[in-house]
């Protein structure tokens, strides 16, 4: 059976539906119309979908008409919140989060630190980067992803691969992750039974998230290609239908594997 219903730990559910907000569609209908993803990745400065709240860059209150770029350091506070696009990816950072971008030009985030807090985004085809959590490092090259540092429990990190292909590593530990439907880990402060990379759930993030986040940089997400879904427990998977004759199947190679590559059902270049 499919669910796509999101699970909540510590979060709230204004949080992760803020795709629905009218002042975000507002804000997005004007972005587009202002020419949008072509417009941002032209011109530096104009790349801020929308913001609420106290977001700060390098120290400073982010100002309307402002934008963010490699080498700037976002802080969000209490019931703050901001979505932008470098280049060709694209950003949601939640309240009391902090992150560096780190790249060699303005248009291309390399390296997205999470130092607390929690991001969710969309990555385009290129090279590999990465995203770097207390205790995990997360290589990618087009996908869509979830990451939170949990504070409170040591900055225990969590990091989902909604979609795509990533190597994640954690205390020694890796695995390449495929999925076509979220696949989520623990990476763990301590070995849990033995493990610094565990199994887990997808929590404190939607489906309509990452859905937004693509179109802001002309993308779609893998079920949205598929044109079904999977069940949201963290496996990775879209079940297809049972073919006459046999049984339903799986997308292919969306477990975690060894460290050799496996073949990308989305292409080369992921």
């Amino acid at each position: 059976m499919t669910n796509s219903q999101h699970q909540l730990q510590g979060r709230t559910e204004d949080e992760v539906v803020w795709y629905q907000r009218r002042s975000l569609l507002q804000a997005a209908a004007a972005w587009t119309a202002a020419g949008g993803f072509t417009a941002a990745h032209a011109q530096q400065g104009r790349n801020v979908v929308e913001m609420r709240g106290d977001v700060r860059r390098n120290g400073q209150a982010l100002a309307a008409g402002e934008g963010i770029a490699p080498g700037d350091r976002i802080e969000t506070g209490p019931g703050a919140s901001v979505v932008f696009t470098v280049g060709k990816d694209a950003f949601m950072v939640r309240q009391n989060t902090r992150i560096g971008l780190e790249g060699d030009t303005p248009m291309a985030v390399k390296v997205l630190r999470l130092l607390t807090g929690a991001v969710a985004s969309v990555w385009g085809r290129g090279s590999e980067r990465q995203v770097v959590m207390p205790t995990a490092t997360a290589g990618i090259r087009g996908t869509g992803v979830y990451a939170e540092v949990f504070p409170e429990q040591d900055f225990r990190s969590y990091f989902c691969n909604c979609y795509g292909t990533v190597d994640i590593a954690a205390g020694g530990e890796s695995v390449v992750s495929q999925a076509s439907y979220h696949q989520a880990f623990w990476a763990e402060v301590a070995p849990r039974n033995g493990r610094m990379l565990t199994p887990a759930g997808a929590i404190n993030h939607t489906d309509e998230e990452l859905e937004f986040l693509a179109r802001l940089v002309d993308q779609r997400t893998a079920w949205q290609i598929a044109g079904r879904k999977g069940s949201k427990d963290g496996g990775g998977q879209i079940t297809y239908p049972a073919a006459p004759g046999g049984s339903g199947g799986s997308a292919p190679a969306s477990g975690p594997t060894s460290r050799a590559r496996p073949p990308s059902p989305y292409g080369s270049d992921y």
